[in-house]
């Protein structure tokens, strides 16, 4: 059967007028989730301002003294990785880096993902050489433990495994940073996570690293009102994108506070933020 000619330019223009509106809908709840996100975020940050590392970062503090290059090393797993987000902008990794270049824009900073999915300590130390140390960092952002909580619940052995880890790191003189576990139902619910929580802030402690806190972020900003599925994902393990961008951002500027000589600015740039 032969369709009208005119029947074909309407059903034409019916497909395309579909189409358009179907653009303009993605773009609206596009749009809506992004504000969403940043709002998120934004209050998050607000319910934590001027968290510490707990040392300073000399090599760090200098290279962004000067301007740069800072190269950071971000290792660990899925969360570093950014399993939940559809672009690696939208990694904690990438997020800090380009707050740091936002704090200190004469500077040249690279940050180098290498997250790896499901992994556990014994797996990431297992990698140091070949995917942290090769690259010769400035920096080394550790984030650890939360596969160990979540799926081993094995903890034997592994403070020692950290604590020769992170003097590996050490002795490539580049600063370190731990980051702990993401507080989220299914690290709630692990019987270890207490333990682990102890044993990362005592390694950070002993071997006079930095620490930084996701647990104690999200649970913070969760106080201050944000709603708790806020920074989380669906999976109850991962971090949602306002989760990734308030993480990263948030270690930038607790990095960029961490040498004396940049701590005045970090403080008057803080007074000023969200």
């Amino acid at each position: 059967m032969q369709i009208p000619f005119s029947l074909c330019t309407q059903m034409t223009t019916t497909s395309k007028a579909a189409a358009l509106a179907s653009l303009l809908l993605i773009a609206t709840c596009t749009g809506a989730l992004a504000e969403e996100r940043a709002s998120a975020a934004d209050t998050c940050l607000a319910a934590n301002r001027g968290i510490s590392l707990g040392v300073p970062l000399p090599r760090t503090a200098a290279r962004l003294k000067a301007g740069g290059p800072l190269r950071v090393v971000a290792v660990g797993s899925s969360s570093t990785r950014g399993l939940g987000v559809f672009s690696g902008s939208a990694t904690y990794p990438e997020m800090m880096r380009h707050e740091l270049m936002a704090l200190q824009p004469s500077a040249r900073i690279e940050a180098i993902n290498s997250g790896r999915l499901g992994e556990r300590i014994p797996g990431t130390v297992a990698r140091f050489e070949r995917d942290v140390l090769a690259y010769r960092p400035d920096l080394v952002v550790w984030q650890l433990g939360t596969n160990d909580v979540v799926w081993s619940r094995e903890m034997n052995g592994l403070k020692d495994l950290v604590v020769s880890g992170v003097r590996t790191l050490k002795a490539s003189r580049a600063d370190v940073i731990l980051m702990d576990l993401q507080y989220v139902p299914m690290v709630l619910a692990s019987p270890e996570t207490a333990t682990m929580q102890a044993m990362i802030g005592e390694v950070a402690r002993q071997q006079r690293v930095g620490l930084f806190s996701r647990f104690a972020l999200m649970r913070r900003a969760i106080e201050a009102g944000l709603a708790p599925n806020a920074l989380v994902s669906w999976d109850r393990l991962h971090n949602s994108a306002a989760g990734y961008e308030c993480i990263g951002r948030a270690l930038a500027r607790a990095i960029y506070a961490s040498g004396p000589a940049l701590a005045e600015a970090s403080a008057a740039k803080r007074s000023s933020q969200p």
